[in-house]
């Protein structure tokens, strides 16, 4: 699999990796969900190429995960701002973050706490099944071939064959 057909394979992890799969992109989000919006803001804070962060910026408009918005006429400036698709990335990147908290943090603890607004309890982000309320792990979940999946289930099958080899 190569990482330009990423956007051609029949698998949802693979595709959205393809918008969002390099390290520039995620903290360029992560920026975004801190209220970052300007150019020279993001190039500021992450000290990243201009050619970089330009071409990285104009992905994620391309994506509809961005839109530039107009803030200046004279001379135009733009900015960037999350749509709505850009904002169900939220939870992604914040169980991202409740790993490195986790995992990576200093001896001290994580850089930044996260807090509900509305009731000032730090959030934790936990999967939950929509049905039952039930917290859900890895093992909890079985898989199977979806609607899209067609021949992709080459995927769900590689999984059982290596277990079957090895047993």
């Amino acid at each position: 699999m190569r990482w330009e057909d990423l956007d051609q394979q029949p698998c949802s992890l693979a595709r959205t990796l393809s918008v969002i799969g390099d390290r520039w992109t995620l903290l360029i989000l992560r920026d975004c969900f801190l209220k970052v919006r300007r150019f020279e803001s993001f190039e500021l804070r992450l000290g990243i190429a201009r050619h970089i962060l330009a071409d990285r910026l104009k992905k994620l408009v391309e994506a509809g995960v961005l839109d530039k918005v107009l803030y200046q006429e004279r001379p135009r400036r733009e900015e960037y701002r999350l749509t709505r698709k850009g904002l169900d990335l939220y939870p992604v990147l914040l169980a991202m973050l409740e790993w490195g908290d986790a995992y990576m943090a200093d001896p001290e603890g994580p850089a930044v706490i996260r807090r509900h607004k509305k009731c000032g309890a730090v959030l934790a982000s936990r999967p939950v099944c929509t049905s039952c309320g039930e917290a859900v792990t890895a093992h909890d979940v079985s898989v199977e071939a979806g609607p899209g999946a067609g021949d992709a289930d080459i995927y769900l099958h590689a999984a059982t064959a290596v277990r079957s080899s090895s047993a």
